[in-house]
């Protein structure tokens, strides 16, 4: 079972079930996720508060600017894509996603 680790407004999101995708850089720990796995979600204030999701589908590109014309922004918790981008600016460099590409991974909980 792979373990993320959320900070709390976007973690209350997938719990809910109002935002199904996580983004994330496609670093190592990423690279290990297929479709079907589990995954642990943890609220980042609170590691106690946790639920387990199935790995649905995995979006896949080089930066999250493609990645966010290939998904719907709703999905993955914003209202537009310049809303989107502009919080993931905040987490992850150009640098970075240049790097190492970047991943949407779709879940569905388990309930």
């Amino acid at each position: 079972m792979h373990k993320l680790n959320v900070k709390e407004k976007y973690y209350n999101m997938l719990k809910q079930g109002t935002k199904i995708i996580e983004l994330r850089l496609f670093d190592d720990k990423r690279k290990k996720i297929n479709i079907g796995d589990v995954i642990e979600f943890s609220n980042n204030s609170n590691i106690e508060d946790t639920f387990l999701a199935q790995v649905v589908k995995l979006h896949r590109a080089d930066n999250f600017e493609v990645l966010c014309h290939k998904i719907d922004c709703h999905n993955a918790g914003f209202d537009t894509n310049q809303e989107l981008m502009k919080v993931l600016e905040e987490f992850y460099s150009l640098e970075r996603q240049k790097e190492l590409g970047v991943v949407g991974i779709e879940i569905k909980k388990i309930d």
